[in-house]
Order: C-alpha cells, then sequence, then structure tokens
C-alpha cells in the first residue's frame, strides 16, 4: 500500500507549490517569509489526503517549524497517540490564529483531553493558549455530536470571566465558542443568550462586543427557527 508522502516528498512538493504572493499577504500575520511557503489550505488538506496518518511524520513535520508543515501535521498525526505532554509542547508554540485554530480543528478536538484542556488553556495568560480553550469549547459544540449539555455548561462562567480579555485574538475566540454552544438546541440557547446578557452587563469594551454580537445571532429568526425544528 502506498503511504503517501515522506518528509523529504512533503518538503519538495511545498517548495514547488511555493506562492511568493501569498508570503507577502502572510506576512500582516506575523509570518516571516522564512518561516512560510504561501501554499492555501486546501493544496495543504490535498497533500494530507494523499498521505496516511502518520504520528512520527507529524512530530517531524511539527518540528521543522513552517506554516505548511505545522499545519500538515495537525492534519497527519494519529488523536489517540497523542499525549497531554505533546498538546502542551505543540499549543506554546502558536503565535498566531491560523496554526491555534487548524491545530485544534484538525487534532486537538479529537483526542481525550478536548474538554479537559479547553478548561485548562482557557485559565491561561498567554494570548494563543488562550484562544486555543475557547477555541477547542467552540470546536466540541459542533462536532460532538452526543455530549451532554451539561459538558458545555460549564464553560458559560469561564466566558464570564474571560470577557474583560481585550485582546482581539481572545475575545473573538469567546464570541466564538458562545455563539456554538448557543446554537446546538434551545436549552443552551437560552443558556447562551442570558450568559451573553449578563456579560454585558460587566460594562467593558470586550464584554459588551461578545455579548451583543452573540446575543444579535442567537436571537435572530434564523437561529431560533432552526432550533425550534431540531
Amino acid at each position: 500500500m502506498n503511504d503517501g508522502f515522506n518528509f523529504d516528498d512533503i518538503i519538495e512538493k511545498l517548495k514547488a507549490m511555493s506562492n511568493p504572493d501569498a508570503i507577502r499577504g502572510m506576512a500582516r500575520f506575523g509570518i516571516t517569509p522564512e518561516n512560510t511557503f504561501g501554499v492555501s489550505i486546501p493544496n495543504l488538506r490535498k497533500i494530507a489526503k494523499e498521505t496516511k496518518k502518520n504520528h512520527a511524520l507529524a512530530q517531524q513535520l511539527w518540528e521543522s517549524g513552517f506554516r505548511e508543515t505545522m499545519i500538515l501535521a495537525s492534519m497527519l498525526d494519529e488523536p489517540e497517540m497523542v499525549t497531554r505532554k505533546q498538546m502542551e509542547q505543540w499549543v506554546l508554540d502558536f503565535d498566531y490564529w491560523e496554526i491555534c485554530d487548524q491545530c485544534c480543528m484538525n487534532l486537538f478536538e479529537k483526542t481525550g483531553f478536548a474538554y479537559e484542556k479547553a478548561v485548562e488553556w482557557s485559565n491561561r495568560n498567554e494570548e494563543f493558549v488562550k484562544r486555543a480553550g475557547f477555541v477547542l469549547m467552540a470546536r466540541l459544540a459542533v462536532s460532538d455530536k452526543q455530549a451532554e449539555d451539561s459538558r458545555f455548561g460549564q464553560f458559560f462562567p469561564i466566558m464570564l470571566r474571560e470577557a474583560n480579555d481585550e485582546r482581539n485574538f481572545v475575545k473573538k475566540a469567546v464570541n466564538w465558542a458562545l455563539r456554538q454552544i448557543g446554537k446546538r438546541n434551545l436549552a443552551l440557547n437560552g443558556e447562551a443568550i442570558k450568559t451573553a446578557m449578563e456579560m454585558h452587563k460587566i460594562g467593558s469594551k470586550s464584554a459588551k462586543w461578545i455579548a451583543s454580537d452573540a446575543i444579535r445571532e442567537l436571537s435572530g429568526e434564523a437561529v431560533q427557527e432552526r432550533l425550534r425544528k431540531t
């Protein structure tokens, strides 16, 4: 059976697909030209699709430190092989939103430690570690279809606690988590709107933005109609 590309194959493929215009555009996200090939996410997914899941290869790709190799590592790693130690090592390498969100979506939410890390990381101070905690909450709300409401209810007090964080990538993640949980079902929708209303009373600029945006979507007719039908 063909396992797809090995490490050297992947590096060569990334070099061949390198896009100078995209590299220049990524500079505004703090990605230096030395750390990216400028390859799009859809093209990275194609490479991952052609390569068998491989924990060892994922470690090698992550450690090479390029944007693309790190995202591919999250696509190719085996969730059942991932340890808490690895998650802690990788999350400390997050330095902008894309690698944070891709890694949480492609890998971390599929591990057995996702709920645990969502709570733990949301209490951390590092911007993209804290963001990762809330991204996990948002993603689990979408992907864990069978989870009890109580698993998500535990997140509402955490959102209230962190609503004062003015950092853009944190407040957007809190908002994302609140909205996604509030779209699971009518019961959680009610809890989410109640939480948002409490959040609005906090008075900080970030708390008011998170709350107002969430209330607007969660109480809107489109969401309410869909939830009534489920």
